[in-house]
């Protein structure tokens, strides 16, 4: 299993496939692991050299309880030493909610590594402040949130020990980091598409702002969750058209 090592954590990606470099990056509470399982990674590696990252405080990466860690410069940093260690300059990078902020951090600080930028279940402009249920970014946060998941998709938090639990904190108190999220999206000078499955509550606003900017816009059933869980093909397969466009 390959692990890099960059600014003292150990952070563990999977790679398949030759050719461009693709990266993913996966949501809160997910790891590198389910674009295999939802068939993201099938679908790209014929053509493509596809690289999975599971992000510090997920997976086998490292789960440090420094909140200063997780910030969004790190982070995406992290994802840049991946690109470093399979040897490639640059890469097209996707990512899902929690993964989504981690590549709009990456075309604030690393632009120039980047050919282009895929952006699914995340609001560029508005973040998750506005546009999850009430209560859940209000009042308990992540402790709600993760009731909620407990009682709707069990598996997703089976993983979390009391150890874990700070480094999850960090990551979820980060995504609140939004400056500069819309210029870094646009001022990138890349090709940009948009992704969101049609029932998820961020899927008018990040439809909105696709059209007022004229970005591409990939539609797909199924809310947050199902849209890369049970309607995974739809998305790889409107991903895959977006890569073979660039």
């Amino acid at each position: 299993m390959p692990f890099i090592t960059n600014r003292g954590q150990r952070i563990h990606y999977t790679v398949e496939g030759q050719g461009p470099l693709v990266v993913f990056q996966h949501g809160l509470l997910s790891n590198a692991a389910s674009w295999k399982a939802c068939g993201f990674v099938d679908a790209l590696a014929d053509k493509y050299c596809v690289a999975c990252i599971d992000s510090l405080g997920h997976g086998l990466s490292d789960k440090p309880s420094d909140p200063q860690l997780y910030s969004q410069q790190q982070r995406s940093g992290d994802m840049v030493a991946v690109m470093d260690a399979l040897g490639y300059d640059r890469a097209h990078i996707i990512g899902y909610s929690m993964g989504g902020w981690l590549c709009v951090g990456a075309a604030k600080y690393h632009p120039q590594r980047l050919s282009s930028l895929v952006i699914g279940g995340w609001d560029v402009v508005n973040g998750m402040t506005l546009t999850m249920p009430p209560g859940i970014a209000k009042l308990d946060g992540l402790e709600l949130l993760l009731k909620v998941v407990k009682e709707t998709v069990p598996e997703l938090v089976e993983w979390i020990t009391p150890d874990a639990l700070p480094g999850l904190r960090a990551c979820w108190d980060a995504l609140y980091q939004l400056e500069g999220a819309e210029a870094a999206v646009l001022g990138a000078g890349l090709p940009v598409l948009l992704w969101n499955g049609c029932e998820d509550l961020y899927y008018g606003s990040m439809q909105t702002f696709a059209a007022a900017n004229n970005l591409q816009f990939l539609s797909v059933q199924g809310d947050h969750i199902k849209a890369i869980t049970t309607y995974g093909s739809e998305s790889a397969h409107g991903i895959r058209a977006f890569l073979d466009t660039v």
